[in-house]
């Protein structure tokens, strides 16, 4: 098994996200991962850079770990050639450590920009062909493709990547992790149970993937608010709050998503989020993780008021234990 750490595009900037990413390769983690936002949750203590850039720089501040987008959207405002070349680049600058997660994505970060949204079909309809167009590309062929969304014409990646790139999906329910084992590389889910993310998520991932002759991958997250207090929790919450506001998945403002979350009580907000109140807690909000789902990886999502200095804790005290586990 190996774990991950999440760096948060909408709670750094990029310079400081940098520089996470070289201290979570110090800690011993085996990969890093960038969630691909434009807009942030709230509008107040936030940040939303653009992960592919990061990456680069990443790709030449780390040695040893793995990369990883958690996740990109190829379906709007990439076209999935621009997505598929964006990889193949990151994957030559980090030495082959790139690694494509991929999700169907959400109206704050498509919206802004003038897409229609649509519906969970719509999206899985562009997801279909973009799946297609990636992975093709990525395999060195040259692609004519005309669909209905996408259209290509003998293009092709003159800066291929040095291996295969896999493509891993996000999924959070049957339907699309059907979708994941029958088209995709691997899978990433949030978990928040195991038993229902196993019925639900995994158990249908690893169905279809072995039903095509594959072995699954499985990738699985988890947030976790480290903090000793309410207050102290609220304070590491603050960029993220808006991500549990009502209306979240409609919302393209994150002005609106912040004042929604501040008139909601504190404990309501709190009470979406797993809290940790010392490190060896922390090691109980991933135990499950690592224990009752057969995940090849486990993704570290961490928010504290001094994330360095939970970096560097959780590498010395939770990662070990998690690895004996």
């Amino acid at each position: 098994m190996q774990f991950a750490w999440l760096c948060s595009h909408e709670s750094y900037q990029p310079e400081v996200l940098v520089d996470q990413a070289v201290r979570a390769e110090q800690a011993g983690f085996d990969m890093v991962t960038g969630a691909d936002h434009f807009h942030p949750w709230v509008d107040d203590e936030a940040a939303s850079s653009f992960v592919w850039s990061w990456l680069g720089a990443v790709a030449q501040a780390t040695d040893r770990v793995d990369l990883a987008t958690s996740v990109t959207c190829p379906l709007f405002r990439y076209h999935p050639g621009l997505v598929a070349q964006a990889a193949a680049t990151v994957d030559r600058l980090s030495g082959g450590r790139f690694r494509l997660g991929i999700g169907a994505g959400e109206n704050i970060n498509e919206g802004p920009l003038g897409y229609v949204f649509p519906d969970y079909r719509g999206r899985m309809s562009r997801m279909d062909e973009a799946v297609e167009i990636l992975s093709r590309l990525l395999d060195g062929e040259k692609v004519d493709f005309a669909g209905e969304h996408y259209q290509t014409a003998g293009a092709k990646l003159y800066s291929p990547p040095l291996g295969r790139v896999p493509v891993w999906m996000a999924a959070g329910g049957p339907k699309s992790a059907t979708f994941a084992g029958q088209r995709a590389d691997g899978l990433i889910t949030s978990v928040k149970n195991v038993a229902d993310a196993q019925e639900r998520v995994v158990g249908p991932y690893r169905e279809a993937t072995r039903a095509r002759g594959r072995e699954p991958v499985v990738m699985a997250t988890r947030w976790c608010v480290l903090a000793g207090d309410d207050e102290e929790a609220w304070e590491a919450l603050r960029p993220m709050r808006g991500l549990r506001a009502p209306g979240r998945l409609e919302e393209v403002d994150p002005s609106v998503l912040r004042q929604r979350a501040d008139d909601m009580p504190r404990d309501d907000i709190l009470s979406k989020f797993t809290v940790a109140r010392d490190i060896g807690e922390v090691v109980d909000v991933y135990r499950p993780l690592v224990t009752g789902l057969g995940a090849q990886y486990v993704a570290l999502q961490v928010l504290a008021t001094d994330i360095e200095e939970a970096l560097t804790a959780i590498g010395q005290e939770v990662l070990p234990v998690l690895r004996d586990l």
